[in-house]
């Protein structure tokens, strides 16, 4: 069964005067005579030329948009435009039948909001062909990075008992019979019935766990799923999604900055190398999709303009105050033009701003450090206030074009008595988090981290507008679908 060449080494091999099998789904059949023929290695068919004189006619019918085939035969040069190499078809097997009348994808072109509504089936197209080949090597690029850098893979846990960041945003997890809640006598959730003996949820973040690994194993990695039960039906939000969270022990932030740069700019060369013909393929794609958009809104660059812009561009480094003085200053801000004007310190940054900054003001990647305390959660190291009094922490976020924050990371706080007064402040329980704290009270060292988002990679790097895109099976408010 598996004496098989596939589609892409025959047409990269280019080779002509041997007989062999291909098998693949067809794509279109035209003229009784030649068929295009795809097996998801690659965007291009492969020509199956068919001797339709001599082959049965009941056969013949059967080759439809969407049929699975094996094809024996010789590889000979083609004479047609498109392609080096055809196969000359000498037997043909109908592996899996597909019926015309009722199979969706037909030679046409789909809306990507229709192949949203039968994602189990947008593999078959090109577009999503390209992107979920973009997201493998993305992915084993993510791996090999770290993999050489002596970085320790740490498999955190899905299901926990702390929310990360404290935003509450959480799916919770129970085996109780959901019609029959167990109570308190204060008629509360008795939560000493459930399976863990307390109230679980689905992980919003591995970060906590990996600092713990990192405080023994130097420089670990996680690469899993996360979820977040924030009600937004947008296209950069969604309810599961992958996220690569590095911890680093005697890591600064300008360390974990640098190494953040390193990541982006290693994987997003990857993509270059190994998947060229898939990103030109979206490339034109994207360009189409800007035309139809009114001249302000289209991008200043293509898509592998945007994709070398990172790799030739040292990242900008500037600290959250130089930012608010550049906004505030900026002939957005004063003939506002930004939806969220900045007036003042202290405001959190919107899309729009980080935007400005990377593809206005510095034409290039930029790294923002140095954030108001007040904005960010309790584990981000506290630094001196300002002249001012005014209190920040050492984070770092960097700023994509396209795209805004690419990734969020810190130097964290390891000092036990800073840690726990800012979890006071913010009313996080410590007795919850003792284990956590426990890192600070036995050998603590500076650490840094930080949280990239898969998917938001893969959509930067792909060019796709709506973050559903580039997930295999997308969940959303009301969505579970597959």
């Amino acid at each position: 069964m598996s004496q098989r060449t596939k589609i892409k080494a025959l047409l990269q091999s280019g080779q002509t005067g041997f007989e062999t099998t291909v098998k693949g789904w067809v794509r279109t059949f035209r003229n009784n005579q030649f068929i295009a023929l795809n097996d998801g290695s690659t965007n291009n068919n492969l020509q199956i030329v068919v001797d339709f004189e001599n082959t049965d006619p009941a056969l013949l019918k059967r080759l439809t948009t969407g049929a699975a085939i094996s094809v024996t035969g010789q590889v000979v040069a083609s004479l047609g435009k498109g392609q080096k190499v055809e196969v000359k078809a000498a037997s043909i097997e109908i592996l899996g039948d597909s019926d015309p009348e009722k199979f969706p994808l037909q030679p046409k072109k789909h809306s990507l909001e229709f192949l949203r509504e039968i994602a189990h089936l947008r593999f078959r197209t090109n577009t999503f062909g390209a992107v979920f080949r973009v997201r493998n090597t993305l992915a084993f690029a993510v791996h090999q990075f770290f993999q050489e850098r002596g970085f320790v893979y740490l498999n955190t846990p899905i299901i926990t008992a702390s929310d990360a960041e404290g935003a509450g945003e959480t799916f919770h997890v129970t085996n109780f019979d959901l019609n029959n809640i167990p109570k308190t006598a204060e008629g509360e959730v008795d939560y000493k019935e459930d399976f863990f003996g307390k109230a679980t949820n689905l992980t919003v973040s591995g970060q906590l766990e990996g600092e713990l690994g990192a405080m023994a194993l130097s420089d670990i990695y996680t690469f899993g799923p996360t979820f977040r039960a924030e009600n937004s039906n947008t296209t950069r939000h969604l309810a599961e999604f992958w996220m690569i969270e590095p911890e680093m022990a005697f890591y600064d932030l300008e360390d974990n900055a640098n190494l953040a740069e390193e990541l982006l700019k290693y994987v997003i060369k990857e993509a270059l190398e190994k998947n060229a013909e898939d990103l030109e393929f979206l490339a034109q794609r994207l360009a189409e999709e800007e035309k139809q958009k009114p001249q302000q809104e289209r991008s200043e660059m293509t898509l592998l303009e945007k994709l070398k812009f990172c790799l030739d561009n040292d990242f900008e480094r500037l600290t959250y105050t130089e930012a608010i003085d550049i906004l505030k200053n900026s002939s957005q801000n004063k003939k506002k033009k930004f939806n969220y004007l900045i007036e003042s310190w202290g405001a959190d940054l919107q899309s729009e701003h980080e935007r400005y900054l990377v593809e206005k003001h510095f034409k290039k990647p930029v790294i923002l450090t140095d954030y108001p305390a007040e904005i960010k959660a309790f584990y981000m190291r506290q630094n001196e206030p300002d002249a001012e009094g005014r209190k920040t922490v050492r984070a770092m976020d960097i700023l994509f074009p396209g795209i805004g924050e690419m990734v969020g990371g810190s130097q964290r706080e390891e000092r036990l008595d800073k840690l726990e007064q800012r979890m006071d402040e913010m009313g996080i329980p410590k007795e919850e988090l003792d284990w956590y704290l426990d890192t600070r009270r036995f050998g603590t060292c500076p650490h840094a981290g930080f949280g990239l988002g898969f998917e938001r990679l893969v959509q930067f790097v792909t060019g796709m507008g709506n973050i559903r895109d580039v997930i295999p099976f997308p969940r959303f408010p009301k969505n579970a679908e597959f």
